[in-house]
């Protein structure tokens, strides 16, 4: 995918400077990842072999599983749900609470 950019040009030709603005393309470039963590590296390396994928593949699936997570985590309507189903759990006839409560909920 290539950007657009400005670049100055300087013309220097009669002892004055003059500058013109002109459109060029810059091809974007993906950096490749440094993981600096030996530690980390030996994981990637081992899951690799293990699983017959590329270290690529197997950061990438990584990556995608924890985001998964972190989005689900995230969604509130998920959290409402939840203690919405833990709201419907009838309380049970027979329980026995060890402490005793005041007026405020809090035990005594």
């Amino acid at each position: 995918m290539a950007s657009a950019a400005y670049a100055a040009t300087l013309d220097l030709t009669d002892g004055a400077m003059y500058i013109d603005h002109t459109e060029i393309n810059i091809m974007e470039r993906h950096m490749a990842l440094q993981i600096a963590n030996p530690t980390v590296v030996a994981k990637v390396e081992r899951l690799a072999r293990a699983t017959g994928l590329t270290k690529t593949s197997v950061v990438e699936r990584a990556i995608d599983r924890l985001a998964a997570e972190t989005q689900g985590a995230a969604d509130p309507g998920r959290m409402e749900a939840l203690l919405a189903q833990l709201d419907r759990i009838p309380d049970r006839q027979g329980a026995h609470d060890p402490l005793q409560w005041d007026e405020l909920g809090l035990p005594k």
